[in-house]
């Protein structure tokens, strides 16, 4: 898998170069390049307690994104899930311990408390107060006699960040620590493992699984559970947490484990507040990348129940940007819609076969999803069949509230359902044809006219023509054969489709912005939609 990186050997010295060139604020790094990565406040003057993590990179922005005022003094980078050396961390704690000392915060790894903790013995026999604590949030397995150090270390740097800023000594600053490691709760989950610069992507999630409390550094979890989409993940997650933790407030990190869109992250944390153990959650940090596992496509919840002094320490404003800030979690607000734009819908009428005749094509389009997603991903953003799924989705929902009795009005509230529920230009267009359609019939046209009269509109508003390659060139030529029957449309709609696979240039829709190369041999999406619903009509009817 390509990525955007030089050498792998360089990576990690080039991104914490990348790092300390656009930061917002004052850091350095150490002279050691390349075997000792240490990252340390510039403006540290040693007469509080200093704070020091690291280990292996690509968990960032862990741990050098959260080097600053407030949270660390320093952060050692190891090589990408590797523990840096004794030497590097020793060097990390000499640059910044003074007679206050210094806290070591280790996640719970060999390599890191070995190589953390014999770099603390050493610096003690400089004669520097050294305390260490290991973080062990990861509840996945519970059987390990040691449980790994996850996302849930993020609470300790933010409540211990705030303790040593404010001056207090390393005895209280570590209590309270390890107060925050005797609490927190972490687990994961992720739908693929991640990709380490330099080797090949280890595929061991198959399609439709995602695998549950799996490591940071890519360790295989507890067990692969069926996928059936954020909230059955969630459910799963939050099944574990509610098991270990006590009946108390919380606060959740929300985590995105590298791979995970923003708009993804949205949604699981929707699903957490309104998850079995939400009314438990008082506070959020996040969702935002905090501890990541390179590009692993995942998030983690790590629970936390804070008192109001450790919810003070955590909602205050730090230096690094890397730290998203606590929210108290909120009832959604819902205001009204201005006046004039709540729709006004025909009485509902009900009527059996148009019903049934309705909910059919419906199916039609949302058994097509996927091949029209896979066709609009060649000439489009590949949501075309999601699209008109989604739309046909929504009237099969609106059913009992359409005049299903009455042609006429059900093509305008077909429209004025589309309008509010089918984005794009196609939700437009459609709700634009459905409703001049609806104009039509009740002017006195047949059906097939008014449908014909609603393909002018769209066209007039659009701007697309036949041989343009757009839904149109299936659309019209099926309406032009209406006239001799379904199996006629049919075959004309096909013909139209087909057609469009052999232009080489798109006149209209997101097409026209596509090379001709990506278009030749693939059908446009909505034409291909409309030659699958006449196909579906001329069997039926």
């Amino acid at each position: 898998m390509a990525q955007f990186i030089n050498k792998k050997e360089e990576v990690v010295t080039e991104a914490v170069d990348g790092l300390l060139a656009t930061s917002s604020v004052p850091l350095a790094r150490l002279d050691g390049y390349p075997h000792i990565r240490v990252v340390v406040r510039a403006d540290w003057d040693k007469s509080r307690v200093a704070l020091v993590s690291g280990g292996g990179s690509g968990h960032e922005p862990a741990h050098a994104g959260f080097v600053g005022e407030g949270m660390l003094t320093a952060a050692v980078c190891g090589d990408v899930f590797a523990s840096p050396s004794v030497d590097a961390v020793l060097a990390g704690i000499l640059a910044v311990t003074g007679p206050a000392g210094c806290l070591l915060i280790v996640k719970n790894y060999t390599g890191d408390r070995l190589n953390f903790g014999l770099a603390a013995e050493r610096a003690r026999a400089f004669g520097l107060s050294v305390e260490i604590v290991i973080v062990d949030d990861d509840i996945a397995l519970p059987d390990l006699p040691q449980a790994r150090g996850v996302a849930g270390t993020l609470f300790v740097h933010k409540i211990a960040g705030a303790l040593a800023e404010d001056g207090a000594d390393l005895e209280t600053v570590a209590a309270a620590a390890r107060k925050v490691i005797a609490g927190v709760k972490s687990i994961g989950m992720s739908l693929d493992t991640c990709t380490v610069p330099g080797s090949p992507k280890e595929d061991r999630i198959p399609a439709g699984m995602a695998e549950l409390g799996l490591g940071i550094h890519g360790e295989a979890g507890v067990e692969q559970v069926d996928f059936s989409g954020a909230q059955s993940a969630m459910a799963a997650v939050t099944g574990k947490l509610g098991a270990a933790i006590g009946k108390a407030r919380h606060v959740a990190l929300i985590n995105n484990l590298g791979g995970a869109s923003v708009l993804e992250m949205s949604v699981l944390a929707h699903e957490l507040i309104r998850s079995a153990i939400g009314a438990d959650i008082s506070h959020v940090v996040g969702p935002a990348a905090m501890m990541t596992s390179l590009d692993m496509r995942g998030f983690s919840i790590s629970l936390y129940p804070a008192d109001e002094s450790e919810i003070a320490a955590l909602a205050r404003p730090v230096g690094p940007s890397a730290w998203p800030g606590l929210s108290p979690v909120r009832p959604v607000n819902v205001i009204a819609l201005p006046d004039g734009l709540a729709p006004v819908m025909p009485l509902a009428s009900d009527h059996a076969p148009t019903r049934a005749f309705l909910t059919e094509c419906c199916n039609v389009l949302i058994a097509c999803e996927q091949d029209l997603n896979a066709l609009d991903a060649r000439s489009g953003d590949g949501d075309t069949g999601s699209t008109l799924a989604g739309a046909a989705r929504a009237l099969v929902k609106a059913m009992d509230r359409l005049p299903l009795s009455d042609h006429t009005q059900l093509l305008r509230a077909i429209g004025l359902e589309l309008s509010q529920t089918m984005g794009g230009s196609s939700g437009v267009l459609l709700a634009i044809f459905f409703a001049a359609a609806g104009d039509g019939a009740s002017s006195g046209l047949p059906l097939r006219e008014a449908l014909k009269a609603g393909l002018l509109r769209m066209q007039e508003i659009g701007g697309a023509r036949v041989g343009d390659r757009t839904m149109i060139d299936a659309l019209a030529p099926a309406l032009d054969a209406l006239e001799q029957g379904f199996g006629p449309a049919a075959e004309a709609a096909r013909g139209g489709a087909n057609h469009t696979a052999t232009l080489v240039k798109a006149k209209a829709g997101r097409a026209a912005y596509i090379n001709a190369k990506q278009l030749v041999g693939h059908a446009d999406p909505g034409a291909e939609a409309v030659a699958r619903l006449f196909e579906y009509l001329a069997r039926v009817v």
